[in-house]
């Protein structure tokens, strides 16, 4: 959930709020309830906090004019425990002003801390969790001495008294901390220092030239530098202008695992766009294309991006199991007709949130494979975590290399969509879609499912569909000028069938999520099963029909499309270009081009992304920043 950026800098400039304030405008997509940031200046630690957008911060920032900073911290809030306010907005700082604190996560036994707190005289200003670690770390600090913690420090040349002692103090504090956090602490104790932690929530530090950066992901620095290091569970970072030294869970240094980060800030900019959706709706020809891009090794054979398992293991897979959370379990759906079709294993699609709580049949001839964009889904995360635990082998498709799924999976697969700053997920999903077929295909080249000239010829079949998706994307202006048409529209049912399904599910989900309208996906089979009796006239519904090179499911998804036609439906068909039959049972068509059955969903969501975003323009609605969600969703 929310953002966290941090800079530090060699002396005092105007260039940490500004860095800040960068990043935090390129993570607002992760929570925009408030903003804040604290800098560290020659006078002391100056909190500046204020609620909604971060254009609100920076109007405050403008009227109050802080002295430069060493050093600053940022957060943009998505709100979890107390409501969105100034005094729930972060940093929070401690009460005699000397230390502040942002914090991303939940910590699950504040309450019994808060209480503990009290009993010592400790008042609160605020209802959040994230201000009991602050007192906390006060608390210890007072408690300890100068020079507790020993070890080497980079870049450490002044108050290293007061930083060791800060060091020992949010090991104490992190050790009773229950639940999950990335933290950010500054302290006017020692101005030339930035303090992190984290466990089971993002951190990553990035490298520059006499300053060095913090963020929950590496957008927060793209624009400043390319190279970045992971913060791994339980471990905490001193950051300093001419240096970073990481302590593992023992208190004892660990080597920097650095690396380069793979995309441009200029993939981080609307470049000319509207809105950060309809350009990443544009961007899918590039993110598919990509995705797919050097998969073929010297041999002939397909390759991911790193594989830990045995192929004798991949051999023995009775079961995969996909699991993911809303436009992500979708793709799995999607992934699940083609795997069981090339391998002929069993396939189930599991939601992140759910999976580890129904006690599910895992074992070690189990393959899990995990869907996330940002590779930090909370939910996803910890499912993952059960399924290692009872043995099985998870394989990772996600955006971000280096996240946390990704170091704790046994395989990666990297999709290469870009930055995706839009809430609505678009070009992630059909990159993920991707993923999953380039997956199924790997699986059933292991497993000897399928011969390598077949496989070959599945991966060229593919690789047309970067262009497909630019044809339907070159007539979008047939689907906009529908949906300007729709504003006043209070429900939308989407159908499909086979792998339209899934699509209709997420078609559903985006007007769900941008244009705050009741919207249902069915499996088109199921109208009959109660559905139907939600129809009546003028009733828009959307169908998502399967070529007719399929005449058992395409007959079927026309009787359908007859059957809410008959109750006074206004039907709405995205059809195969030649398709003709639908012709007379629908009001609009939009067409997309032949390609593959399994492959289509690649297709025909493009129409329903292009539709829901529109619809929402015309609304007059946030497209990228809708109400009471962020992106990357980090938390339970």
């Amino acid at each position: 959930m929310c953002g966290i950026v941090g800079h530090i800098g060699c002396t005092p400039s105007a260039r940490s709020r500004e860095v800040v304030m960068g990043g935090l405008a390129r993570l607002e997509y992760r929570g925009y309830d408030s903003a804040g940031l604290a800098l560290s200046t020659p006078d002391g630690l100056k909190v500046i906090r204020a609620v909604g957008k971060l254009a609100n911060l920076a109007d405050e920032i403008e009227v109050l004019k802080p002295a430069d900073a060493v050093a600053a911290i940022g957060h943009t809030r998505w709100a979890t425990h107390g409501r969105p306010t100034v005094a729930n907005a972060h940093p929070h700082s401690s009460a005699d002003g000397r230390f502040a604190l942002v914090h991303n996560g939940i910590i699950e036994n504040a309450d019994a801390l808060r209480a503990e707190l009290r009993a010592d005289g400790v008042t609160f200003a605020s209802d959040t969790d994230t201000e009991v670690v602050v007192h906390l770390i006060a608390k210890m600090y007072e408690a300890g001495t100068a020079g507790q913690w020993v070890g080497s420090l980079a870049g450490v040349h002044a108050g290293e008294d007061a930083v060791r002692r800060l060091i020992t103090a949010m090991r104490a504090v992190t050790e009773r901390l229950q639940g999950t956090f990335t933290l950010l602490l500054v302290s006017a104790d020692a101005p030339e220092v930035i303090l992190a932690a984290r466990r089971s929530s993002p951190l990553v530090v990035g490298l520059g030239d006499g300053e060095n950066f913090l963020g929950s992901d590496v957008l927060a620095f793209i624009e400043h530098t390319n190279r970045a290091v992971e913060i791994d569970q339980d471990q905490m970072a001193v950051v300093t202008a001419r240096g970073v030294t990481v302590l593992g869970h023992d208190g004892n240094v660990v080597p920097l695992k650095e690396y380069e980060v793979d995309f441009t800030s200029d993939r981080a900019t609307k470049d000319g766009w509207p809105t950060f959706m309809e350009k990443e709706i544009h961007e899918q020809p590039r993110g598919v294309r990509e995705t797919l891009e050097d998969r073929i090794d010297s041999t002939g054979h397909l390759a991911l991006d790193e594989v830990r398992i045995p192929e004798y293991v991949l051999r023995g897979v009775d079961k995969i199991v996909m699991i993911g959370c809303g436009t992500a379990s979708y793709a799995g759906q999607v992934a699940k007709y083609a795997i069981e079709h090339w391998c002929r294993i069993p396939v189930e699609v599991e939601l992140s949130s759910e999976f580890r709580y129904r006690d599910p049949v895992v074992t070690e001839k189990t393959l899990v494979v995990a869907i996330s964009q940002s590779g930090e889904t909370m939910d996803t995360i910890q499912a993952i975590r059960h399924a290692r635990e009872q043995g099985a082998k998870v394989v990772a498709i996600v955006n971000t290399p280096g996240s946390t799924i990704s170091r704790e999976s046994d395989a990666v697969l990297l999709t290469h969509a870009g930055p995706e700053i839009a809430v609505a997920s678009t070009k992630a999903f059909t990159s993920q879609v991707t993923a999953c077929f380039i997956l199924g295909l790997y699986l059933a080249q292991v497993r000897g499912n399928k011969y390598s000239d077949e496989i070959i010829d599945y991966m060229e079949k593919l690789a047309e569909a970067p262009e497909k998706i630019q044809k339907v994307l070159d007539q979008g202006e047939a689907v906009r000028q529908f949906a300007r048409t729709m504003k006043d529209t209070t429900s939308v049912i989407y159908l499909g069938r086979h792998v339209g399904y899934p699509v209709a599910l997420e078609g559903a989900l985006k007007l769900k999520e941008i244009c705050y309208i009741h919207a249902e996906g069915f499996a088109a089979g199921e109208l009959k099963h109660g559905p139907i009796a939600l129809v009546d006239e003028g009733q828009p519904v959307i169908i998502v029909v399967p070529t007719p090179r399929r005449p058992e499911l395409h007959n079927k998804v026309l009787a359908n499309i007859q059957e809410v036609r008959a109750r006074g439906a206004k039907t709405i068909v995205i059809a195969e270009e030649g398709d003709t039959s639908v012709d007379e049972f629908a009001e609009i068509v939009f067409r997309i081009p032949p390609i593959p059955t399994l492959y289509a969903p690649l297709l025909t969501v493009v129409p329903l992304q292009i539709f829901a975003c529109e619809l929402a323009t015309v609304k007059g609605l946030d497209v990228d920043q809708p109400r009471n969600l962020a992106k990357s969703v980090t938390v339970e």
